[in-house]
């Protein structure tokens, strides 16, 4: 009697099921290590210090220079979208994936070291947002090696709490960082010559001190997960030719796993906007809400802290609920609060007969919004980890930078767009407050695009092709 294999027979493996099946907490903590010293870059240098700091009136203005900041890093997506998922590819084939990651973790180190030089003038606003841009190109080529780690350090079974606990780890990590920065730069408990304000010298010392916290941070991965094999697939291509595989493999993962590619579209869409949220948070809290560095440092630590506690929930419930459920409810509330502080604006209003305060708007809302970036950041990369086939997550995570990347312009455009519109219709100093209009917008598309793709286990991993 003849019968037909039941479909785990044939069902190709991913890399998540091909690796180790226990958890070693030595590679745990040292593969997470990278995300609490990426800190210094994501935190310090793009989100709260050095991004305040260019967008400052010593460079222009806050809307000016908020929106030649936001066209550099439009530009500098568009290059990660080119070239993302080739090196992510040729990573995997090569066995240098951990290679990879130390030589681009080494660049963005660089590059922030370099921030030193951006002095408090207009015509230094060129050399900060292009060292800003080169830095998050840099870092995404990193990132894409190291969250095709997370299958080598993860198993089935944990892969969502181990998600978490390296972004959580990320976000204590800028609590620290931030902390530093406060007590050694920006307000100083003692006097030194790092603490001078003559030509913001203390601040351009932040760029120094976040090289070097990301370099020390990120030494231990390097050491304790161990190089992937080589792989004859791809290994003996050409770099233009490495784009021919890509072409293929994408159309195999589509006719094999189409929802594999559905989820691609729709974290990128909503992960533009997560990422901006990070990045013009802080512009937006000492441009719109009148928030001094020190202040917007403060709620930077306050941030990290809840963020760390919505990650690492959001790890736990990620391997109880499915990933998916984790993403729609953060995204809902992200809506939510970024809605809210649009709304209430910087005003003062009074509810229930109590005075609330525009900076009250922007603590409570703002401390909403890190609550729930963390969880759907986390079950985003742990949503695609559990689709990777095997030996392929580097290029699939590089797939993950590129469609990310390939519309990285929403966010900063529409952020930009929505500040240029309001600009004449508002007074002066109040269009800024409009561009998380833009945001919002981008968060919402991304939710509708993804709430009909499937959750992992009804997803089938994908056939892709040799060289």
């Amino acid at each position: 009697m003849n019968s037909a294999p039941a479909p785990e027979a044939i069902r190709p493996p991913s890399d998540l099921e091909s690796g180790s099946q226990a958890t070693t907490k030595g590679r745990v903590l040292a593969w997470a290590a990278w995300d609490w010293g990426s800190a210094a870059f994501n935190a310090v240098m793009t989100t709260f210090v050095f991004t305040v700091y260019l967008t400052s009136r010593a460079f222009g203005g806050e809307d000016q220079a908020s929106a030649v900041l936001g066209g550099a890093l439009a530009i500098a997506g568009a290059a990660i979208a080119l070239l993302a998922p080739v090196t992510g590819q040729r990573s995997d084939a090569g066995g240098r994936r951990r290679l990879w990651l130390g030589v681009n973790t080494a660049a963005v180190a660089l590059l922030t070291g370099l921030c030193f030089f951006v002095f408090p003038r207009p015509e230094f606003l060129l050399l900060g947002v292009t060292l800003i841009a080169l830095g998050n190109v840099f870092f995404e080529f990193a990132g894409v090696n190291y969250n095709a780690m997370l299958a080598q350090v993860s198993t089935p079974k944990n892969i969502g709490k181990v998600s978490g606990f390296g972004w959580g780890m990320g976000y204590l990590g800028g609590i620290v960082a931030l902390l530093m920065v406060l007590q050694l730069f920006v307000q100083p408990s003692f006097d030194w010559f790092g603490a001078s304000t003559e030509d913001s010298l203390n601040i351009r010392l932040v760029a120094v001190f976040s090289a070097l916290w990301f370099v020390i941070f990120a030494l231990p991965v390097l050491f304790a997960v161990p190089e992937l094999p080589k792989t004859k697939q791809g290994a003996g291509l050409g770099f233009l030719a490495s784009y021919g595989l890509l072409v293929r493999r994408i159309r195999a993962i589509y006719k094999t796993s189409p929802h594999t590619i559905y989820f691609l579209l729709a974290s990128a869409i909503f992960r533009d906007g997560l990422a901006a949220v990070f990045t013009f948070g802080g512009i937006i809290a000492a441009g719109t809400f009148g928030f001094e560095l020190k202040e917007v440092i403060f709620f930077a630590i306050f941030g990290n802290v809840v963020a760390a506690v919505g990650a690492i929930l959001g790890g736990f419930l990620d391997d109880r609920i499915g990933p998916k459920a984790v993403i729609i409810g953060s995204l809902i509330g992200l809506l939510i609060a970024g809605t809210t502080i649009l709304v209430l604006g910087s005003g003062s209003h009074v509810f229930f007969g109590t005075a609330w305060a525009g900076t009250t708007t922007f603590w409570v809302f703002g401390l909403f919004l890190c609550l729930f970036v963390g969880p759907a950041q986390s079950s985003s990369r742990a949503y695609l980890a559990r689709l990777a086939p095997h030996g392929e997550s580097g290029e699939l995570f590089g797939l993950y930078a590129t469609t990310g990347r390939a519309v990285s312009f929403l966010a900063p455009a529409l952020f930009t767009l929505c500040i240029a519109v309001a600009a004449p219709l508002v007074p002066a100093g109040e269009a800024q407050r409009w561009g998380i209009l833009g945001i919002m917008v981008v968060l919402l598309a991304g939710l509708l695009v993804l709430l009909p793709v499937r959750p992992p286990g009804k997803v089938e991993i994908a056939v892709v092709p040799e060289a």
